[in-house]
């Protein structure tokens, strides 16, 4: 189930270099300091020196100082109303603001980036058997959320994609995720694409998903890949940059709309057949170990349609179906 909608909210990059936010959070340190030293100074006859009676500047940048820092010596120490009034309504919230701003630049440039590494170094050990996922567009999510349909646990599906509201939509989902270019060999490592059981790329471009498949083939020889293309004469190219499937929804479209003209209902079962929601779906398996020497259609799981066994397919009624032999692949139409 799709988790419910909410407002959108507009989000940017912050257009500042590391160097440049860290020298405002300085500045807007400097500037709180300073209004509470100008104030302190202006009502420097609020304050008494118990030292030597005398309330100096420097005198003054101290106290604003221990003051903003709560150390609190107390040989410095307001003693008028105004005085007092002004340590508890305005230094004192200097002081939280100061303490905020440090934190939250320890937090960001610091903390922040060493608590990402370690739980993305504790969800990558755990990485094993996963699906990747390159492609959170129409076609990516949907793909998605049909791989949870069908029961597959989100958190074995790996979500990259370069758009953060993609991200955010696959995350909500409970998948892993991760903001970034998978056409790069650094991205598919994170991923520890070596390690995943499958690979669907839909990036929503041609070019892009060609590479993007080439670059996951070099990595992870073994790796079933499914691409899907716009153009037919990217299909080609993309087979030969190593995916397993190549899918176009162009042609599948045309396929339905074609079938639908020979008889309302074929392009009804077709659509069944590839979704969860109807009673009947395709499904492939390897022959069982009491099924070998059998014909296809003795099998007692769904109905047989095709023997794929080494490179070649083999129909139904063809003689080599009749007789299954260890490792060939079934594939069957199983009711839901």
């Amino acid at each position: 189930m799709k988790a419910p909608a909410r407002r959108a909210i507009l989000r940017q990059s912050s257009p500042l270099p590391v160097w440049a936010s860290i020298l405002w959070r300085v500045v807007a340190v400097l500037g709180l300091v300073g209004i509470a030293i100008g104030v302190h100074w202006f009502d420097r006859d609020g304050l008494r020196d118990n030292y030597d009676g005398a309330v100096s500047f420097i005198d003054v940048i101290y106290f604003t100082m221990i003051s903003i820092t709560t150390t609190g010596y107390g040989d410095i120490a307001p003693v008028t109303e105004r005085a007092r009034l002004f340590d508890a309504l305005i230094v004192s919230p200097i002081r939280v603001f100061v303490v905020l701003l440090f934190i939250g630049t320890t937090y960001q440039f610091v903390l922040r980036r060493s608590w990402e590494r370690w739980r993305m170094a504790l969800l990558q050990e755990k990485l094993t058997g996963h699906i990747v996922v390159a492609g959170f567009g129409k076609t990516g999510s949907e793909a998605v959320d049909e791989l949870i349909a069908r029961g597959e646990d989100a958190r074995a599906i790996v979500v990259i994609d370069p758009l953060a509201a993609n991200i955010d939509a696959a995350q909500k989902l409970g998948c892993i995720v991760l903001q970034a270019d998978a056409t790069r060999d650094a991205t598919l490592n994170d991923v520890c694409v070596t390690r995943a059981r499958a690979m669907i790329v839909a990036t929503g471009r041609d070019d892009t998903s060609i590479l993007v498949t080439l670059t996951a083939r070099h990595l992870a020889p073994d790796l079933t890949i499914s691409v899907i293309v716009k153009a037919e004469d990217n299909e080609f190219p993309a087979r030969a940059a190593g995916a397993t499937t190549v899918i176009n929804p162009v042609s599948f479209a045309g396929l339905l709309l074609a079938g639908s003209c020979k008889g309302p209902h074929i392009a009804d079962y077709l659509l069944d057949l590839a979704s969860i929601g109807g009673p009947v779906a395709l499904a492939e398996r390897p022959v069982a170990p009491h099924e070998v020497g059998q014909p296809l259609s003795s099998i007692t799981t769904g109905l047989g349609l095709r023997v794929y066994r080494g490179d070649g397919k083999l129909r139904f009624d063809s003689p080599e179906a009749q007789c299954l032999q260890r490792g060939d692949m079934i594939v069957e139409v199983v009711t839901r």
